[in-house]
């Protein structure tokens, strides 16, 4: 494995984003391996586990923009970066090759590693992770995740809520940057594993009134600068893998 190459999940797409800032946006994902973080409710499990790895292609940039451009036959296309975390792979030439031929890319990362890249990104998702994860968040390091953004990308804030602790952490961090649009996303609580058929084990009636629930806590607050928005891929596509 070359000092170039990235552990790749998979890729996949054209599709559309299915929350945060960037929600309905068509979009191909490339989905690294590997995560410094093992979340309590994480639906990816199989790009964060170390017993999956032997499933991680090592690719190198060229390669995975080529994929990129046959799933899109050639079209410039907003590429998202995801995983895992995808803060943890050598992704700058990645993305300065993809951008010399009109790409555009996103990156979501729980903000515990940056690097100097983040600033040729045009959007950097910080998704802090709220108690209900089993995670602790440390401040330093997000900052130092801000910083390296510095002025090139939009960044923006997401928080997954599925609880009454994870809102108040989710109020705590939006006025720890007020600068920052801020976005709530409900938590899928049925995670489980992917499945092939997509839609099974999901407990879309329970994601539907985690919403509502949501919308109501942030009305009766009056938390007016935040956006509240579904998982949409978990609504329309369950757990399944690779859309």
């Amino acid at each position: 494995m070359t000092k170039s190459a990235i552990r790749v999940s998979e890729i996949f797409g054209p599709t559309v984003q299915g929350e945060g800032a960037l929600i309905g946006k068509p979009t191909v994902f490339v989905r690294t391996g590997g995560c410094d973080f093992r979340c309590r409710w994480c639906d990816t499990l199989y790009a964060v586990l170390p017993e999956y790895r032997n499933d991680w292609a090592a690719m190198e940039p060229g390669d995975i923009l080529s994929r990129v451009e046959q799933l899109t036959d050639g079209n410039p296309v907003l590429v998202t970066l995801s995983g895992g975390n995808p803060a943890i792979q050598p992704l700058g030439e990645l993305i300065a090759l993809g951008k010399a031929r009109r790409h555009r890319f996103a990156m979501e990362t729980q903000g515990s590693v940056a690097d100097d890249w983040f600033a040729a990104l045009d959007w950097l998702v910080l998704s802090p992770k709220p108690p209900s994860s089993g995670m602790s968040t440390d401040w330093t390091a997000f900052d130092a995740c801000i910083a390296a953004a510095a002025r090139g990308p939009r960044t923006v804030l997401k928080v997954a809520v599925f609880d009454d602790a994870d809102y108040a952490y989710a109020r705590d961090a939006a006025a720890r940057y007020p600068a920052l649009p801020f976005y709530l996303s409900v938590g899928n609580h049925t995670p489980g594993e992917p499945h092939p058929a997509g839609r099974d084990g999901v407990d879309q009636a329970g994601l539907l009134a985690r919403f509502r629930w949501l919308v109501d806590k942030v009305a009766r607050d009056r938390w007016f600068a935040a956006t509240v928005l579904p998982q949409l891929h978990v609504l329309a596509w369950g757990n399944e893998r690779g859309v």
